[in-house]
């Protein structure tokens, strides 16, 4: 049975292998969105994985930061017709 006269180097021996593992990224889109995706992956862009919101994206966290804004605004807003300075002044007019 023939031998090798030489030891086959590192470089030589990875070379045959080296585009073994090199295919095409299978792509998707997304079911609600219709972004590309890989397949089996949670969209990036809606939140969604078939059909189910999974991801709080960018988007949703900016709407409920301006949800929250609001709310805080309308509470700590004065009441509208009557301020505490006209108050005190009906106050010493009554008196």
């Amino acid at each position: 049975m023939p031998t090798p006269k030489r030891k086959v180097s590192r470089a030589r021996r990875d070379k045959r292998a080296a585009n073994k593992g090199i295919k095409p990224k299978a792509i998707t889109e997304c079911l609600t969105c219709r972004a590309p995706i890989a397949p089996h992956q949670i969209c990036k862009e809606c939140g969604y994985y078939k059909g189910v919101k999974i991801l709080r994206t960018k988007s949703d966290r900016k709407y409920a930061r301006g949800q929250a804004k609001q709310a805080r605004e309308e509470k700590f807003k004065p009441k509208q017709g009557s301020s505490t300075q006209e108050q005190g002044q009906e106050e010493k007019k009554e008196s």
